[in-house]
């Protein structure tokens, strides 16, 4: 088996041999930037206008919805 290190960042990996070849291709981290560093996930599928990013325990996930908007904040909602 031959091991082989790369050391510089590429987006094309090529294998050119002329046995059947098995090639793994490992990253260290996750793909792309992490939302949280919790794991929490976004759910902003109720969004509306002025709505505002709350964390809501039960669901474990960060929510912008009609929940918590600019308005019913300063118009006396409970936070």
């Amino acid at each position: 088996m031959t091991s082989v290190n790369i050391t510089t960042t590429k987006n094309q990996v090529t294998v050119n041999e002329g046995d059947s070849t098995v090639v793994t291709i490992a990253t260290q981290g996750t793909q792309g930037a992490n939302f949280a560093i919790s794991g929490a996930t976004l759910d902003d599928s109720g969004k509306i206008d002025n709505s505002v990013l709350y964390f809501d325990q039960s669901a474990g996930k960060f929510k912008a919805d009609a929940t918590r908007t600019v308005e019913n904040l300063v118009d006396g909602g409970n936070f």
